[in-house]
């Protein structure tokens, strides 16, 4: 018997879907971020709840819909520095924090947004 995937053990979708519109209301909100972003927000949204599902366990529907994520390479057009790391990893742990993800996949997925939040980056300023 396999251990639940932190897709399971958080409660599938609906809290997916919670941790995604939490961040996106918070970098709505939030002018260091903000202006990365398209003025419509729903497909992105869309595409990190499917990117989130599939990374921690659930659906692979962000796969079949949009091929590999290539997080790195689709970010690259964007102005990631320290600021801009540091906005959105603050956003994402909130998310986490607010939509109630409980231990020990809280950590695992804080450790996951850690690492990515900095191979985003692409500029040093």
């Amino acid at each position: 018997m396999s251990e639940p995937t932190i897709y399971e053990q958080i409660g599938g979708e609906s809290t997916f879907r919670r941790i995604v519109d939490i961040f996106y209301a918070r970098v709505e909100a939030d002018p260091r971020l903000r202006h990365l972003f398209p003025a419509n927000l729903e497909p992105g949204k869309e595409h990190q709840r499917l990117f989130l599902m599939q990374y921690f366990g659930g659906p692979r529907t962000y796969s079949e819909r949009r091929g590999h994520p290539r997080l790195r390479m689709r970010h690259l057009p964007f102005p990631i520095g320290p600021v801009e790391r540091d906005a959105w990893l603050e956003h994402m742990l909130a998310a986490l924090d607010e939509a109630g993800v409980p231990e020990p996949a809280r950590s695992v997925m804080e450790a996951y947004f850690r690492n990515a939040a900095q191979a985003m980056m692409n500029r040093d300023e």
